[in-house]
């Protein structure tokens, strides 16, 4: 295991092989029914879901939604509509939703309508458990302010609103023991008002929200410089909670965990899916919230203490963001679906599909996770156990490794002693595994890795 640290350590590169047995994702066996629904995913389907979304001319907030054929609203029923026919389609397996708020801001000057349109798909076992996939429906031109031109966001984000709508359909025939949410979202490009809807209507709901999927921007493998990237994807996630008191600051600050919110134990999840069932897909664990000074509509959802991620992208093209649509000096500007690769973005939906599988699958992480080991020479791990798991596993790392190497079965007890591994020189975690063998994300120990912490609140 030490060689297999330093060429993780050196390389940042992740072989098949030892992505199975280091990383505290998917349990190493694989699971012949989240094969199947992983060979479900249809590029095709989501070209046509694109293609219709572009036909509405423009989908800016602040855009026409009276009309049945372009703009925001047109879009959004549209949007609707598909899930009502999914909901059909399984028996009434989905609930459709809209939630909406008027709101104002910077960039909406007066009062504008803000509205979700959400499927839900209730789990069979825990349904107060929810996994959440989402992208957002609006679109913009190079001024953020013009909601009349067109502003076609076949990729910003058009492509993450495919994949929400493709995870519906591949899914909802399935039965999973958590909860799964498509969230399509409207308002980010005018300041991430969608997330915040979702945000507050999650806490509304009283939901145990264990992971937000957010995706925006995953179609395009073009680069500005030229090369092709189709494949790899970039996971951006938070190191520490956004609901982080000074107290709980101080506390991680003199026993670790800077690395280990609930958002970084999700990124390397999504790593360890790709290993097990995309094995020629590379994730890119990004440490950061976001891409440097921009956002997305994870921020919200981390600001009230949820566990989220943004997938964008190995290789953004900003000649196709946020602009008119135009040539300029031989260069093509513009968010056209000739700038979207759709087998590259069925990768992407894929891995997002997969993932919110695992963990609907899977019991939720073990709450309430303890550590002691000062002055001895053994660590011993306590936690609560989780619904439906059959057992646990405890996970550690070297300090400085970005995923977790080592692990050892603590069978079904709520607690594991590790003899003559010093608690000093690695960091620990649990994973709760059910019967069928579907494994939980890491959780570390302490306020600094607890899932449910609550919405904008201590954890619980």
């Amino acid at each position: 295991m030490s060689d297999m640290r330093v060429s993780l350590a050196l390389a940042g590169v992740l072989t098949c092989l030892a992505a199975t047995a280091a990383i505290g994702a998917p349990p190493p066996a694989t699971h012949p029914e989240l094969v199947r629904i992983g060979q479900a995913v249809s590029a095709d389907q989501l070209r046509a879901t694109i293609t219709r979304l572009v036909a509405f001319g423009t989908r800016h907030t602040l855009s026409d939604t009276v009309s049945e054929t372009r703009g925001i609203g047109a879009a959004r029923r549209w949007v609707k509509s598909r899930f009502e026919a999914d909901a059909a389609a399984c028996g009434g397996c989905l609930t459709v939703v809209a939630p909406e708020q008027m709101v104002t801001g910077e960039r909406i000057t007066t009062p504008a309508l803000i509205q979700d349109v959400i499927a839900i798909q209730r789990g069979t076992g825990d349904p107060n458990r929810v996994v959440i996939i989402s992208g957002h429906i609006d679109s913009r031109v190079t001024d953020v302010m013009n909601a009349t031109s067109d502003a076609p966001g076949a990729n910003d984000d058009a492509s993450g609103v495919a994949a929400v709508l493709e995870a519906a359909r591949v899914l909802s025939p399935h039965h999973f023991d958590g909860t799964i949410i498509y969230a399509v979202l409207s308002g980010e490009e005018q300041g991430l008002f969608g997330g915040k809807l979702l945000a507050d209507y999650a806490k509304a709901q009283g939901w145990k929200v264990e992971a937000q999927l957010n995706n925006d921007i995953i179609g395009n493998t073009h680069g500005l410089d030229g090369k092709v990237e189709a494949t790899s994807v970039r996971v951006f996630s938070e190191g520490t909670r956004a609901v982080e008191t000074p107290d709980q600051a101080a506390q991680r600050g003199r026993t670790g965990g800077e690395m280990d919110a609930p958002s970084r134990e999700l990124a390397r999840y999504i790593v360890g899916v790709a290993s097990q069932y995309m094995p020629d897909f590379r994730v890119r664990m990004i440490l950061r919230t976001d891409r440097f000074g921009r956002g997305g509509d994870q921020l919200p959802m981390q600001a009230a203490g949820y566990p989220a991620v943004r997938l964008t992208e190995a290789d953004e093209n900003y000649t196709r963001q946020h602009q008119d649509v135009r040539v300029e000096n031989g260069v093509a500007y513009g968010d056209v679906i000739a700038g979207v690769d759709f087998p590259y973005l069925a990768k992407v939906a894929r891995l997002n599909i997969l993932t919110l599988a695992a963990l609907a699958k899977a019991p939720p992480p073990p709450t309430d996770v303890k550590i002691k080991g000062a002055v001895t020479a053994d660590t011993v791990l306590t936690w609560t156990p989780s619904p439906g798991a059959a057992g646990y596993k405890v996970w550690w790392r070297e300090t400085t490794a970005p995923y977790w190497t080592d692990h050892r079965d603590a069978g079904s007890a709520a607690t594991a002693t590790l003899k003559n591994i010093n608690i000093d020189d690695y960091f620990f975690g649990v994973s709760a595994v059910s019967a069928d063998g579907y494994a939980s994300p890491v959780e570390f120990p302490g306020v600094a890795g607890a899932f449910f912490a609550g919405a904008a609140g201590a954890p619980k």
